[in-house]
Order: C-alpha cells, then sequence, then structure tokens
C-alpha cells in the first residue's frame, strides 16, 4: 500500500511539474511563480 501511495505521489508530482513547465514565463508570473520554484511547488502539491 505504501508503494502505491509513492508511486501516486511522483506520479502527481512529474504531472505538476510538466504543466507548470509548459507554461510561458508570463503565466508563471502571474502565478507568482519563478521557474526555478516549480520543483518546489509540486512538492506542495503533493502534501
Amino acid at each position: 500500500m505504501n508503494l502505491a501511495r509513492s508511486f501516486n505521489n511522483w506520479r502527481k508530482y512529474r504531472q505538476t511539474c510538466n504543466e507548470l513547465g509548459r507554461m510561458s514565463d508570463r503565466e508563471l508570473t502571474d502565478l507568482g511563480i519563478g521557474r526555478a520554484d516549480i520543483p518546489y511547488v509540486a512538492r506542495q502539491a503533493i502534501k
């Protein structure tokens, strides 16, 4: 069960990184996110 949860968390992290990575710098700035902050934001999404 822990393995399944870890896998789902990893998938959610990757999906968030990918979605934010496809955004333009302007879109990210509008959200208050810098490109370097994407991994941090993605980690917060799985908590």
